[in-house]
């Protein structure tokens, strides 16, 4: 098996031939989660300039959260709404790419520099959002880029309004 830091970097790099080895090697799962808790990790770390020391436990939780959230939705979306005829994948293989895709996200550690907190999580909002889009579309087996915009755009939207409204309720009580 590749070492998790080789396939960090490659995700990163937004290297599509990572993406369909994760897809297909099922004892990559694990190593998806660790980048999926790193990356929330470091989000978390990111917000302790902007929320003190419980902006680690709220960044963390926060960004594992929407991450599980649109990974949840993606799957949804791109197997049962907006399906191509050749689509064919599991929750595995879905969690393996999008897992992966979350490797941009440890930059977010660097908002724990004075002045670099929006910059940092605006960089790896869209950093993600573009490897998200290259995850599913290998993982649904997309013949374009087009329709995993559409999902992944459709998932992040509704991931958005559900923190919103529990970030609303738990701000509330």
């Amino acid at each position: 098996m590749a070492s998790l830091t080789d396939r960090m970097m490659r995700a990163a790099r937004l290297d599509v031939a990572l993406y369909e080895e994760v897809e297909h090697d099922q004892e990559a799962t694990g190593q998806a989660m660790a980048v999926v808790v790193a990356s929330s990790v470091a989000a978390g770390i990111g917000q302790i300039n902007a929320l003190g020391t419980g902006g680690l436990l709220l960044g963390t939780l926060g960004a594992l959260g929407g991450w599980y959230i649109w990974a949840f939705l993606t799957f949804i979306i791109g197997t049962r709404l907006l399906p191509e005829p050749q689509t064919e994948a599991d929750v595995g293989q879905l969690l393996r790419t999008t897992g992966f895709s979350a490797a941009p996200g440890v930059i977010r550690v660097f908002g724990i520099i004075p002045g670099l907190g929006a910059v940092t999580i605006l960089i790896a909002a869209i950093w993600m959002l573009i490897a998200m889009v290259i995850a599913v579309r290998q993982a649904l087996d997309y013949s374009g880029t087009g329709r995993a915009l559409a999902v992944c755009g459709i998932g992040w939207l509704i991931q958005i309004l559900i923190l919103a409204v529990l970030i609303g309720v738990v701000g509330g009580v």
